[in-house]
């Protein structure tokens, strides 16, 4: 399993949407991405408004805020193991 959060520096609730999901995922094996719009015209063309977007993988799961109880359910245990 893979989560990938895609926002850009200076983002604040791009940095809260970061540290919810690594709290969220800790010690569950979970891999974690950060990939910014800024490196990636693709990602900003497709994503610039919504930042940030938080996937699990590879499919979007939320955006702007992470919803923890709909996040936990959908990463089950994470224990890629």
């Amino acid at each position: 399993m893979k989560v990938t959060i895609i926002g850009k520096p200076g983002c604040h609730l791009c940095d809260v949407a970061e540290n919810t999901v690594r709290d969220l995922i800790a010690e569950r094996g979970i891999e974690f991405e950060k990939l910014s719009i800024l490196d990636d015209p693709k990602l900003a063309a497709r994503y610039s408004e919504e930042i940030p977007v938080i996937m699990i993988d590879d499919k979007v799961h939320d955006i702007f805020r992470v919803d923890e109880k709909r996040f936990l359910a959908a990463i089950g245990n994470g224990s890629t193991r």
